[in-house]
């Protein structure tokens, strides 16, 4: 009769991905309006007041966070906003 070994529980460890942040950088040459512009035609949901917010805060800090999200949609609109002329950081993980 053949031993009958058991089999071992094979546990499921789910990671979640990492979120990744989309980092608008400040330069000299793209003017406030072409930045919020980009904003609003990029990044989903955005609305004039946020991008206007954000501009700022490139402008006055140097960078700012404009999307958190998914890699592969971080990577679109990081692509889309460099084709258009914005200065961007690498994309980081959250």
């Amino acid at each position: 009769m053949p031993s009958v070994v058991p089999q071992e529980r094979q546990q499921v460890i789910r990671k979640h991905y990492p979120n990744y942040k989309v980092i608008v950088l400040n330069d000299d040459f793209n003017t406030f309006q072409h930045v919020a512009a980009c904003l609003m035609k990029y990044i989903p949901n955005m609305t004039s007041d946020r991008a206007w917010e954000l501009t700022n805060q490139v402008h006055y800090e140097g960078q700012a966070i404009v999307w958190v999200g998914p890699q592969e949609q971080a990577e679109l609109y990081h692509e889309q906003l460099l084709r258009a002329g914005l200065t961007m950081a690498p994309l980081e993980p959250e």
